[in-house]
């Protein structure tokens, strides 16, 4: 902690947590690419089935508990440890339920997505499962007290640490299970550092409260139905291309849906930010449509050109990463990749500060419905690049209809609800850093390594320069200088 209190205090809350989790993110991004190295492809697309049905119900299985921190906590300082027992007694509950209804399915699941190897892994994955989500409110609980600093440092310490304890074992051992022992391990440390923050948080509030509950049920009940059709939806093309090929086709399925860790890095801390200063009091609807405007300016800045360097880049990031028998994942990640523009517009965040979780709910139940009435079409057309097509295709719609709502909660036109000028401005860097790289692609040699290396420098110079071109342009201010208003967004920003 006392390492903590030393950062540089002009850190913004986003940086700092965007450092924290920068570290750990690198770490945790290694886990499959070491162990695909140790695996051969069946075994490493047993272990990619395991960890799919453990995100799948982690999230599903959270029914919005956790997430609830960010609402209530800073709403109710005194009484937020009452919210937090409450979430750690129901996470705990649904944990076990969880893990009863897994293990008692366990040979349907694995029938179901045509692996009967899953069966023996499933025990370790439910205890797994459990003992994560009881501790999965910890980063929300410092954020939502405003400790910035030691979520920062939880998020790096947590992940780091998971990467060894799930990497060493599969590395020396090479076996499937002996990375789901490691999982177990790293969950009972969570665990313990979950109870430690409580205790020292609410020393004298630690205590569950059935009035505070019921307020916490009327937000999570819609807020945890939409997260669990979100969570099918995403996760529903990886089940379906499961269930129609063997675990060593999936395992090239699921490299080519590779997710990239900056993104959650930090679009996860800027829009969490974002939600805790639009939910201070007296925040007005045009202080937070500038700090909705501010939050997706640094979002698209780094998120267009990365897409547009992902895609260009695809088959020399896979076959550096994972060798050259995953080189037919390239074409998946080039489609995969599209989902990272959307990724520089946080629309659920400023619902769930409204409340607006029935509206969530609505959305990714259209959003559901969008990939199961594509995902079959796009199949028969495009192969395995259908499944990550049709994902892709409901994102899309769900934004579109999240925008609108947002629109109408602060009461902007479609002109003034979005930083036009400074998504184009993003988008003009992208393309333009993206052409030398496609241009020099057939001069760069076989190393996959040289070419990756070649395409970072190439797009990183030529993105430089075009953005120094192009140069900032200044936001104009939504309020007049020395306004109320004005002062109420410099004091959240």
């Amino acid at each position: 902690m006392n390492l903590a209190r030393r950062l540089p205090l002009r850190l913004s809350p986003e940086v700092i947590l965007i450092l924290g989790r920068g570290v750990g993110c690198a770490a945790t991004f290694l886990i499959p690419v070491a162990l695909a190295r140790v695996f051969d492809p069946a075994q490493f697309g047993t272990y990619k089935q395991l960890f799919l049905i453990f995100s799948t119900l982690y999230y599903i299985a959270q029914i919005g508990m956790a997430e609830s921190l960010f609402y209530f906590v800073p709403r109710d300082r005194e009484g937020g440890g009452r919210y937090a027992v409450n979430s750690v007694l129901a996470l705990a509950v649904m944990g076990l339920l969880t893990c009863a209804v897994l293990l008692a399915c366990a040979p349907r699941v694995a029938s179901l997505m045509a692996n009967p190897e899953l069966v023996e892994g499933i025990p370790f994955m439910g205890l797994f499962l459990l003992l994560m989500l009881v501790s999965s409110g910890w980063e929300i609980l410092l954020m939502a007290r405003g400790r910035y600093r030691e979520a920062a440092f939880a998020y790096a310490g947590s992940d780091v640490l998971r990467a060894l304890l799930l990497t060493l074992p599969g590395v020396l051992l090479g076996s499937v299970r002996a990375v789901l022992c490691g999982a177990v391990a790293f969950a009972v440390v969570r665990l313990a550092a979950t109870v430690v923050t409580l205790r020292r948080e609410f020393p004298h509030t630690l205590a569950p409260d059935s009035g505070f509950f019921r307020r916490q049920l009327a937000y999570t009940i819609p807020f945890g139905a939409a997260v669990v059709v979100e969570i099918l939806q995403v996760n529903l093309h990886q089940y379906v291309v499961s269930a129609q090929v063997t675990p060593a086709v999936f395992a090239i399925y699921a490299v080519g849906c590779l997710q990239i860790p900056v993104i959650d890095l930090i679009s996860g801390p800027s829009g969490n930010v974002m939600m805790v200063r639009m939910a201070a009091p007296g925040v007005s609807k045009p202080a937070m449509l500038s700090l909705f405007h501010g939050t997706i300016r640094k979002l698209a800045l780094v998120f267009f050109p990365l897409a547009a360097f992902l895609m260009v880049s695809a088959r020399d990031i896979i076959e550096a990463l994972f060798t050259a028998r995953y080189a037919a994942s390239a074409p998946i990640f080039v489609a995969w990749s599209a989902t990272v523009v959307l990724a520089a517009l946080p629309t659920d965040c400023v619902l769930r500060v409204h409340a607006g979780t029935r509206f969530l709910f609505a959305v990714n139940v259209a959003r559901l419905a969008v990939v199961i009435g594509s995902i079959g079409v796009l199949m028969r057309v495009f192969g395995l690049v259908g499944a990550a097509l049709a994902t892709c295709l409901g994102v899309v719609a769900a934004k579109g209809a999240m925008l609108w709502r947002i629109g109408r909660l602060l009461e902007a036109g479609p002109i003034r609800l979005l930083p036009w000028g400074a998504l184009l401005s993003s988008a003009a860097v992208a393309v333009g850093a993206a052409l030398p790289v496609i241009a020099a692609a057939p001069f760069l040699g076989a190393s996959p390594f040289l070419r990756l290396a070649a395409d970072t420098a190439i797009f990183g110079v030529a993105g430089l320069l075009l953005f120094l071109l192009l140069g900032r342009r200044p936001a104009d201010p939504p309020f007049p200088v020395g306004s109320s208003e004005s002062c109420a967004v410099s004091q959240a920003s």
